[in-house]
């Protein structure tokens, strides 16, 4: 634990120090200094794409495509890239968030997503370009480490930083199957006084059942994925119908703490930003390297439709479903959830707006989304196993077994702990990913400009 804290701390730390108004001061670290700035690059190189493009993201959404040999289509890539962006991080990471910025963290979160969707498109784009045909599952597999070996590798067989990236993402996918069933079993032991060896176990064996039979992971996540984010945004609509008369004063409380004079003379604006970026960050994972893996098994007809896919996929995440995670909990009156912190402080809320039934759909809901991101996350690690192990199936085995393992030790870790394991993997991700992403940038900028001058 010493050691993971370390290496958190030098990822995720303060490197140095802006000074504000009264004394005080806001805290840069490595990985916030990496992806804002890198993220603002890829928003003014193409243009503000998340927004000139949005009308495009939704009309290759809900386009018919056709796959062959085993591909899957770009929207299942986008949904098994959902799987794991609205999962934890929607729910946990949120309740993360505003534990310990206030309800100002919303706002940075928001902003991140923005700057992260262009960024998702520039790493998803590169990924199509240099994907590969996948002989172990059929179809096709990349990924950072994919066009990390294309730049870097120079005619050797492997490229260091590539090697790098694929172990950072195998550590990061084991963290956050901990954080996965940590929260499913406080979550249990909340709402219906289960013992968390017993919700551990079930979801562990479950999630057995489905990893291991062939070729059916996408096709769960076909049905899960969409069933359950509808679902949760027609409850937190319910919500915010339900209280529309305070909704104004919420919404001003954001934006109030997100710059307010109130946060930076106390001293907490630090927390307030630094919270909203790293938990947007960590919930729509753009940059992280993780989506280009969903990604490159795409069947599209031009890379430029993978990063869309892709950068909708980060819009869809955090300016819909995190915003839905916040509401119900902002609309809760705020001496009711003092002192709460993790999945008790959107339970507490839910039985605020609910009643009992809500702490049920709480527990029943973070269940559903844990599961499919354990899916999407193995489904991320199949390409990067190829390119360190090769294509011997039992490799890939072998992991899936470590992550059950994974998951079952972490319904009984504490909290604090699996979270800065998953976010140290995150964050090694995020830098080997960016080293490559940025000289690269421009051949997906290109596809981008071939794709807005050629589409129907």
């Amino acid at each position: 634990m010493q050691i993971i804290s370390i290496i958190y701390n030098l990822l995720w730390g303060d490197l140095f120090f802006i000074p504000l108004p009264n004394g005080t001061s806001i805290g840069i670290s490595l990985l916030v200094l990496i992806l804002i700035p890198s993220g603002i690059y890829f928003t003014v190189k193409t243009k503000f794409l998340p927004i000139r493009m949005f009308p495009e993201m939704i009309k290759i959404s809900i386009e018919k495509s056709e796959t062959k040999n085993g591909a899957i289509s770009g929207l299942q890539a986008l949904i098994v890239s959902t799987a794991t962006r609205v999962g934890m991080g929607n729910m946990v990471g949120v309740v993360a968030a505003i534990s310990v910025g206030g309800p100002g963290s919303v706002f940075w979160m928001w902003i991140t997503s923005l700057i992260g969707a262009s960024t998702a498109f520039v790493e998803a784009t590169l990924a199509q370009i240099y994907k590969q045909k996948d002989t172990i599952y059929g179809g096709f597999r990349g990924g950072p480490a994919y066009y990390m070996h294309s730049f870097f590798a120079k005619g050797k067989k492997k490229s260091i930083l590539a090697i790098l990236f694929a172990l950072s993402g195998l550590i990061c996918w084991a963290g956050i199957s901990q954080v996965i069933s940590n929260s499913v079993s406080s979550s249990f032991k909340s709402a219906f006084n289960i013992s968390p060896i017993v919700s551990t176990t079930v979801l562990v064996l479950f999630s057995a059942f489905i990893i291991f039979k062939k070729n059916i992971t996408v096709k769960v996540l076909d049905i899960i994925v969409p069933i359950m984010a509808v679902f949760y945004f027609g409850i937190a609509v319910f919500v915010i119908i339900k209280n529309i008369n305070i909704l104004p004063s919420v919404i001003v409380t954001i934006f109030e703490e997100a710059f307010g004079l109130k946060q930076v003379v106390a001293g907490g604006f630090g927390a307030v930003l630094m919270n909203g970026v790293k938990r947007g960050l960590f919930s729509n994972e753009a940059g992280s390297g993780s989506a280009p893996c969903a990604a490159a098994a795409a069947d599209v007809s031009h890379p430029a439709k993978a990063g869309l896919f892709q950068a909708f996929g980060v819009i869809i995440d955090t300016i819909v479903i995190c915003t839905c995670t916040a509401m119900i909990m902002l609309l809760a009156p705020s001496d009711l959830l003092s002192g709460l912190v993790g999945m008790e402080l959107l339970q507490t809320a839910m039985n605020y707006h609910f009643g009992y039934i809500g702490v049920v759909f709480t527990a029943i809901s973070l269940w559903l989304f844990s599961f499919s991101t354990f899916l999407g996350i193995l489904f991320y690690a199949r390409p990067n196993i190829a390119y360190l192990f090769g294509d011997k199936k039992i490799f890939q085995i072998s992991y899936n077994i470590f992550a059950l393992i994974m998951l079952f030790i972490g319904g009984l870790a504490t909290y604090t702990f699996v979270w800065d394991l998953g976010d140290i993997g995150v964050g090694l991700m995020t830098i080997f990913n960016m080293i490559a992403l940025i000289p690269l940038s421009n051949q997906a900028i290109k596809s981008l400009y071939d794709y807005s001058s050629n589409k129907n």
